[in-house]
Parts: structure tokens; C-alpha cells; sequence
């Protein structure tokens, strides 16, 4: 084998690849004979039980980590994977392992301290060495009743359980959905939490039940505090009481809403006017930080929200609906409060001047996207509105503001993704989806959108330059340059598919603006930006400026969608302190308030998100549960360690194709990670790859649905044979060249060949094959 002992030539292997390789990759590199590989796994069970070897998930070997006395310890939370281990993630550290026996009492999502103890050519491994923060103490799961005995059963395998309930609990039934709160936190490994139950759902696996689940879990409310509706509904009589004299008179400007058709809350209204050869607008926001006063009961229910929540049924307001549909909405022919941005342009909607007004304005017409695309001539598809027709000279004139503001903003690099959403239909008398399709817009009424988003997007900028100039603290818009590790990856996969990259022009938004314009008609588009947008950075609220990456903006907040985002209200705070003349406070404890509530406004819309992601994935699961056994199409999108993620084209839903449900032969993630080989044929598909598949089976507790891959009568074999001994084998092919138009198939199901398709190199050998994985 090597003149080395067999031992140390395996574990010098091992080291030398930094990461997992199987019995057959380490008698490949080693070149062991086919007769000696059963002596070679004996060797393997021996270096396993002296430590010098660790058996990794997958049947694979990995050297064992070399163990170092070390004093580095931060602060990270706690991700613990179903089998125990965990991994402590902290933003700019490296991801550390944590071994079953190394956790301790900490629970999945703790805040925890963790110390390296060990490191190796894979990564960092530690042990918890305190709790910091305890998670929150809301656990959904199934009762399990036997006797005098009650406990919960976690839906999120994570989560230590069974979860002890107190022994005289009366509520609830074996089997029922519940959500408890945990009172006694695990001290030690082996403990288990105890908990008091909160409340009693109904039938496990009812779509209102498991959506009631989330929501109660995740302390979300529908319903506003009393508290709260009484201060909201006592507002009506002080805005008849309210003296407008103090303010600028806008209602001679017509300030029309435009807004999706079902929009209940308005809180932005939109003006052009050409002003010699240039332009004055007027972008007015509802003036929500009137109402809602600090300390008061509706502005701390505000805080605790921190936005509206988005469902596929329904939203959950941050607002009680007596301000966010009436008092603070700005209705046709009714007078309101709002904060006026007024700018003066150039023929080029250069910024000249501007200012903030606090003003009384009356909206003469509500307008909807679709009747502002068909009085443009923008599309023939919607209706005509009367409202929309008679303002379209002024409407021409915005859409001319608009066009000319985005040009420049795309000029100096803003991204323009477009990436596909879906829309679930849910049954309103059931709850169950009854559709889930890939959302489709009207190009006409995208164009209209962009005249509002247009808008929006140059008050925002000039309201953040506004208080920058006053040298006052702020709560900012911030989106910082991309991850350079995910940015190289990316640029891996676009060379493999013959995309130009260049690593240094796309840390900066005019290369990566460049690189989006020359994908854009790229058969795998939607693959590369995909990939895009895991590589960048989530944006945050943060009292220190450095920019909005994504927009190409040096300065950016949120102000123009109080009505639904706490920031918002705020920065018009904020702009109305200063407006009315009050000093800017540099003081120590207001610039740690300020933080404080951006910090909490970024975790708030963190969990707003994971809310809204749960409930579309558990929606999809939901719908496909009625699906097993039957044959869809999609393209392969994502590459992790369990398999692949496929999209389907109908109905829009992801799957995960487990590496064995590839196919007959054995199949490993690719030495590049971007696709998956068969170790016996060279069978390799990758990303972007189209698929058809069968679906197995629907995991409803972990929102997640499982397929086959199908292959053609007889195709398997074929792979088989032609690649025995050399590698190679049948190639999934794409084709996202034609995806409607493809070629007649020799049997349903069958994937055809091509040899030269674009996309990563076959593995050079086996030894050298082988995480990945809101607005702005």
C-alpha cells in the first residue's frame, strides 16, 4: 500500500483531503485491491476506536480533530441538529462544532458561550461552557396522556423532549395539538424541561391547527390589548380636535393613493408636477407618530410587533385596524396628517432642493396599480378606471419622475432581482391550500409599480441625507458588501456555466449590477440568482450609517410605511423633533435607546420572516400530502448534505431528493458541491439540472416533502453499463435552453443526454469528489 503503516497512510490521507471520504474513496487513493478492501474497513474500525479516526455521517471517515488547548470563546446561538450535536454560529466566526456530550443543559436557539477545543482541516469544535440567554420558553408539540401522567411530545425534533406538564393539568386530550411554556430549563445533559401548558389547539395535522401552532408559539396575536383599542378608537375625537393651522396646507394638491386593489391601509400618497424643465414632487406619508405617542399602550403593543405580518389567508396588523384602515390611512376626500417630502428636480430628476413638511392633506382619488397600468397604456388587460383616465397627465409625469429615477439608480449599480414568488390559495371555510403556483405579473402593472416604488425609494434616501445633515442619530437602512466565500462560490458555478466573474468588481454594486444584466437571459437565471442572493448579506436597522449595498445608496432609512413598520414611526419621530426645533440629543443614553430599539426592530423582522416562511412551507407540505406516488417536473435549485432540492413548475413547491433516491448506483455530493455523482456509473446531476420526480412522502411536523428521481425505462442499467469501469455514466440534462419546447423523450420520464451541455466538470476521480444552503 505505502511504506508508511497502513494506519498512518490513512490517517495522513484524511488529513491531506480536510473532509469525509468513504471506504471505497480511501482504497481508491490508496490503491488498495478490490481482495483487500474488508482488511481496510478492519483497519478503519481500529483507527475509529483509538480515536485517530471519526465516522462521519454517510458511512464515510474523517481524521479526528487535533485537540488544542486554547482560550477563544465568543457568544453564538445554538443550532442542534435531531441526533444531538449541535453548532454554535455567531456572525463573523467560524461555525463550531458541539459533540451530544458537550451540550450540556443548552437547548436548540440558546445563546451560548462556547470554547474551541479542537480544530481540523473541517472546522472548529467546542464545548458549552455557559448559557447566556435561554430561547423562548414556547414549545408546539402533540399531548401524550397515559394515567395520571401528561406531557408534550415537540413537533421540532431539536428540542429536548418528552416535556414533563404538571401532574393535575385537566386540559387537553391524548393526541391533541397544544403549545406549552417552559419553567424548568435542563441543567445537565440527560435532563429533560418541564413546562406549563398555554393552550389546547385541536387535531394535530387541522391547516388551522398547525397554523395556530406557529402563531401561539411565536407569541403572535391577532388580537389587539384592550388598552390598545381604546386609545386607537379614543383618537377619533382628537383629530377633530387637532389645529392644522401649525401645518402646511396640502389639500389643494390632488395626492392620489395608488395601491394594490384588495390594500385596506394607505399610508403613502404620490404628486408630479413639471416644474420649468424639471419636476416638483410630492411623496406624503401618514403621519402615524401623531397617534401613536411614546409609552403609550399602543405604541408599546407597536414595539412588541414590530411589523405587519404577511399570511397567505390574512395579515396581522402592527396596528389596531381603527388606525391602520381609517385614522392614520390617507382616504379619498378626508382630511389627514402626513409628512410631505417636497423636491424640486432637474430635467434629469436630479435632486436641486427639497424639505420636509408637516402637513393636512385630502387625497382627491384611490387608484389601483392595475387601472394606473391601463391608463399609461402600459397593458390592455385591466379594466379601465374613470379615476386613473382622468389623472393621466399627471400620471405620465410621475412615470417619467419614475423611469429617469431608475435609470440612475441602476446606472450606479442598484440589483434588480427577480426572483419568483408563490401564491397559495387557501380554502376560507377549511383553512387547507387548495393551489400553490408561481406568482405572474402583468409587465404593464409591474410598471406601475415602479412609479410607486420609484418614489419611495428617493424619499427615503433624502429623508436619511436630511438627518444625516443635522449630525443626529438615526435608525438606518443598512445592507453591508456580500460574503466573499459565498461570492466565490458563486463564481464557481457561473464560470461552470460560462458566465464572466470577476471576485473584485462584484464586491461592488456596479459589477454586480453588471454580472445581473448579463444573466439576464441565461437559461439558468433563476439558478444564479438564487445563488446570488444567499451570498448576500440580510439587511438591518442600525444607528450607524454605512450604507445600503443592494439600492447603491450612501444613505438610506425606512419613512414611508409607518402604518406597517415600527422603524418608520421612529424616524418620523425623529424628523418631527428636529422639524419642530428641538436640539439634536447626542447624549450617551438617547443614542443606547435608539440602538437598543434597532437591534430589537431587526430581531423582530427576523422572526416576522421566519413566521411567514414556516406557514408557506407547512402550506405546501399541507398540499402535497395528497400528492404521494404522483409524477412531477422541476429543476434542481440547491445542493446540501442530505441531497437535493428540486422546484417544481406545478405545483410551485421545493422537494428534497435524498442522494439514495437518486437512482440504483451510490451517489456523494460533488468535490464542488454543486451537484451529485454515482460512484459506480459517473451519473452526475447538478444545479439547474431538470428532473422529474415521483413524491414519496410529506413530513408535516418538518414542513418538508421527499421525491424520487425518475428515470427512463430502462435508463438506469444503461447508466450502468456504459459507465462501469470508467467513470462516466448518463448526465441529467438541462433544459432551460427551451423548457416548453424540449425534445420528444423515448419514454415518459426519460432524461435525454447531452454531452456538452454547460456546467461543472465531471469528478476527476473519485477520491477527489466528494451549506448551502426582506426587504430592502
Amino acid at each position: 500500500m505505502n511504506e508508511l503503516p497502513a494506519g498512518e497512510a490513512v490517517v495522513k490521507l484524511l488529513v491531506a483531503e480536510g473532509r469525509a471520504l468513504s471506504a471505497g474513496e480511501i482504497g481508491d487513493s490508496l490503491r488498495v485491491p478490490r481482495g483487500g478492501r474488508k482488511g481496510l474497513r478492519r483497519l478503519l474500525d481500529e483507527l475509529t476506536l483509538t480515536g485517530r479516526v471519526v465516522e462521519a455521517r454517510g458511512g464515510k471517515y474523517r481524521a479526528a480533530r487535533e485537540r488544542v488547548r486554547s482560550s477563544e470563546a465568543w457568544e453564538g446561538f445554538l443550532n442542534v441538529n435531531p441526533r444531538g450535536f449541535g453548532f454554535v454560529v455567531q456572525l463573523g466566526k467560524d461555525d463550531v462544532y458541539v459533540p451530544a456530550e458537550a451540550i450540556g443543559g443548552a437547548m436548540h436557539r440558546d445563546r451560548v458561550r462556547v470554547a474551541v477545543v479542537g480544530r481540523s482541516p473541517r472546522g472548529l469544535e467546542g464545548r458549552i461552557e455557559a448559557i447566556v440567554e435561554r430561547r423562548g420558553p414556547r414549545v408546539a408539540g402533540v399531548l401524550k396522556r397515559r394515567a395520571r401522567a401528561l406531557w408534550l411530545e415537540p413537533d421540532d425534533t431539536r428540542i429536548r423532549g418528552p416535556i414533563a406538564l404538571p401532574r393535575g393539568e385537566k386540559r387537553g386530550e391524548d393526541g391533541e395539538a397544544a403549545v406549552v411554556s417552559i419553567t424548568r430549563w435542563p441543567e445537565s445533559q440527560g435532563e429533560t424541561p418541564e413546562a406549563e401548558l398555554v393552550e389546547v389547539l385541536g387535531k394535530d395535522g387541522d391547516p388551522n391547527v398547525e397554523v395556530a401552532k406557529i402563531l401561539v408559539r411565536e407569541e403572535v396575536t391577532e388580537e389587539h390589548p384592550r388598552e390598545a383599542i381604546a386609545e386607537a378608537e379614543g383618537m377619533a375625537a382628537k383629530v377633530q380636535r387637532v389645529v392644522t393651522d401649525k401645518r402646511v396646507d396640502l389639500r389643494s394638491v390632488p395626492l392620489p393613493t395608488i395601491d394594490p386593489e384588495d390594500a385596506r391601509d394607505h399610508d403613502d400618497a404620490l404628486w408630479a408636477e413639471r416644474d420649468g424643465d424639471g419636476y416638483k414632487v410630492w411623496i406624503a406619508i401618514a403621519d402615524v407618530s401623531e397617534y401613536v405617542q411614546p409609552g403609550s399602550a399602543l405604541d408599546q403593543e407597536a414595539l412588541r410587533r414590530g411589523c405587519t405580518i404577511y399570511l397567505p389567508d390574512r395579515a396581522i396588523p402592527m396596528l389596531p385596524s381603527a388606525l391602520a384602515a381609517d385614522l392614520c390611512s390617507l382616504l379619498p376626500e378626508a382630511d389627514r396628517l402626513c409628512l410631505c417630502v417636497i423636491a424640486e428636480l432637474d430635467k434629469q430628476a436630479k435632486v436641486k432642493r427639497m424639505k420636509i413638511v408637516e402637513g393636512v392633506m385630502r387625497s382627491q382619488a384611490r387608484l389601483t396599480y392595475e387601472g394606473v397600468a391601463r391608463a399609461l397604456g402600459f397593458t390592455e388587460a385591466p379594466p379601465r378606471s374613470a379615476q386613473a383616465e382622468a389623472m393621466k397627465r399627471e400620471l405620465k409625469v410621475l412615470s417619467e419622475v419614475a423611469t429617469k429615477l431608475r435609470r440612475a439608480r441602476m446606472a450606479r449599480g442598484a440589483l434588480d432581482l427577480d426572483l419568483p414568488e408563490a401564491r397559495i390559495v387557501v380554502d376560507p371555510q377549511t383553512g387547507a391550500p387548495t393551489a400553490i403556483y408561481r406568482r405572474t405579473q402583468d409587465p404593464g402593472v409591474k410598471r406601475a409599480y415602479q412609479i410607486v416604488e420609484e418614489l419611495m425609494l428617493l424619499a427615503n434616501e433624502l429623508v436619511a441625507r436630511w438627518v444625516l445633515r443635522r449630525k443626529a442619530h438615526g435608525v438606518f437602512r443598512v445592507h453591508g458588501k456580500p460574503d466573499e466565500k459565498k461570492l466565490t462560490r458563486l463564481g464557481e458555478v457561473s464560470e461552470k456555466l460560462g458566465v464572466a466573474f470577476d471576485l473584485d468588481e462584484m464586491l461592488t454594486p456596479l459589477g454586480l449590477g453588471r454580472w445581473l444584466k448579463g444573466i439576464h437571459e441565461h437559461p439558468r437565471r433563476q439558478v444564479l440568482e438564487g445563488l446570488l442572493l444567499r451570498s448576500l448579506k440580510q439587511a438591518a436597522y442600525d444607528i450607524a450609517n454605512v450604507g445600503h449595498f443592494g439600492l447603491a445608496s450612501d444613505a438610506y432609512l425606512h419613512f414611508t410605511s409607518p402604518i406597517r413598520r415600527y422603524p418608520d414611526v421612529l424616524v418620523h419621530r425623529q424628523v418631527k423633533h428636529l422639524l419642530r426645533g428641538g436640539q439634536v440629543d447626542v447624549s450617551d443614553a438617547a443614542k443606547e435607546a435608539l440602538a437598543t430599539a434597532a437591534t430589537r426592530s431587526s430581531q423582530r423582522e427576523r422572526s416576522v420572516m421566519d413566521v411567514e416562511r414556516e406557514v408557506s412551507d407547512l402550506y405546501r407540505a399541507l398540499f402535497m400530502q395528497d400528492r404521494v406516488g404522483q409524477e412531477f417536473e422541476g429543476m434542481v435549485t440547491a445542493v446540501v448534505g442530505s441531497g437535493l432540492f428540486v422546484s417544481l413548475d406545478d405545483p410551485f413547491v421545493d422537494v428534497l431528493v435524498r442522494y439514495e433516491a437518486l437512482g440504483p448506483d451510490r451517489y456523494e455530493m460533488s468535490e464542488d458541491e454543486l451537484g451529485a455523482y454515482g460512484l459506480t456509473t459517473g451519473d452526475l446531476v447538478q444545479i439547474g439540472d431538470r428532473m422529474r420526480v415521483v413524491i414519496e412522502d410529506v413530513a408535516i411536523l418538518r414542513r418538508q416533502v421527499l421525491a424520487r428521481r425518475v428515470l427512463g425505462a430502462g435508463e438506469g442499467a444503461e447508466a450502468q453499463g456504459r459507465g462501469r469501469g470508467r467513470g462516466r455514466g448518463r448526465v441529467a440534462q438541462s433544459r432551460g435552453e427551451a423548457p416548453r419546447q424540449e425534445a420528444p423523450r423515448r419514454a415518459r420520464g426519460a432524461v435525454t443526454t447531452t454531452a456538452n451541455r454547460p456546467g461543472p466538470a465531471r469528478p476527476k476521480s473519485r477520491a477527489k469528489a466528494s451549506k448551502q444552503r426582506r426587504k430592502r
